[in-house]
């Protein structure tokens, strides 16, 4: 099976979640790739053996971070703190869509990426009946500063006096330590222009991949990419404060499998996750 090359192709790793997302009932069929069902099968025996041995496995991870994103970012909707999301690099998730249909005009929800995908996520939407006024899709390069498809371009398109989320998931770990941590400079700046700044990702530490069971579910990670993973820091507190520095007034990063309460599972436990604000009140 050969995937397509160019700046509208979609990852491995993007059509494998895709697939996933829609096997688990989180997105619709329409979202899904034959390539992503494709690597779903040709990945499942190596899935199956670490089931097997009580590890963890990619899709186990996949699923344990989306599912803990989702919660975070529908409470601090709920309560009120949230009515604007940007989820940056949203490849194939369907959470925009998700959201837009669960909350209505009550949320923005804008899907970013870069502008071959944009593109074609739009034409995926459209098969599930198009956006509307509350959701769209934008092209942003999460790595510029400034110009027409940076973020601060885009949160000029934002109302100032609503509070904000940026999420990222399935994006820091692909990217060195400088480029993440100016990537977190930039989100702490453009959510301090909002009354309520939230910051939502996920998160591998290097703790977490101590472990034996857990270097092997970060070994099948890293071999499914087919590149590097990086564990840019040591532990939480090493994170968070690297989350602080870069301007956010709190940040808590904590296992996947703490948030949802699913202390036992070693899939769960991978997925760190980020939770960061900023300060305006």
């Amino acid at each position: 099976m050969r995937l397509r090359r160019g700046p509208d192709a979609i990852s491995p790793t993007g059509h494998y979640t895709g697939y996933v997302w829609v096997r688990h009932g989180l997105a619709p069929g329409a979202l899904a790739t034959p390539e992503g069902r494709a690597l779903y099968y040709a990945a499942e025996p190596a899935m199956r053996l670490s089931r097997a041995a009580g590890g963890p496995t990619f899709e186990g991870v996949l699923l344990a971070r989306h599912q803990v994103l989702d919660t975070l970012l529908a409470q601090a909707v709920e309560r009120g703190e949230i009515g604007q999301v940007v989820e940056v690099a949203a490849g194939l998730s369907a959470r925009g869509h998700r959201f837009a249909e669960r909350f209505g005009p009550a949320l923005t929800y804008v899907e970013t990426d870069l502008p071959g995908m944009a593109g074609r996520k739009r034409a995926l939407l459209d098969r599930l009946g198009g956006t509307g006024p509350h959701h769209r899709v934008a092209e942003l390069d999460a790595l510029r500063d400034t110009g027409p498809d940076s973020l601060a371009a885009l949160a000029d398109t934002l109302d100032p006096d609503t509070g904000t989320a940026i999420l990222t998931e399935g994006l820091l770990n692909y990217f060195d330590r400088a480029a993440v941590t100016a990537m977190w400079r930039r989100f702490a700046t453009v959510l301090a222009r909002f009354p309520r700044g939230t910051y939502l990702a996920d998160l591998h530490l290097r703790e977490q991949a101590g472990a034996p069971a857990h270097r092997l579910g970060a070994g099948l990670v890293g071999a499914f990419v087919r590149g590097r993973v990086h564990f840019h820091f040591a532990d939480r507190a090493e994170a968070e404060a690297e989350l602080r520095a870069a301007g956010f007034a709190t940040a808590s990063v904590r296992g996947a499998d703490d948030l949802a309460g699913r202390p036992g599972d070693r899939s769960a436990r991978l997925a760190g996750i980020v939770a960061a604000r900023t300060a305006r009140d």
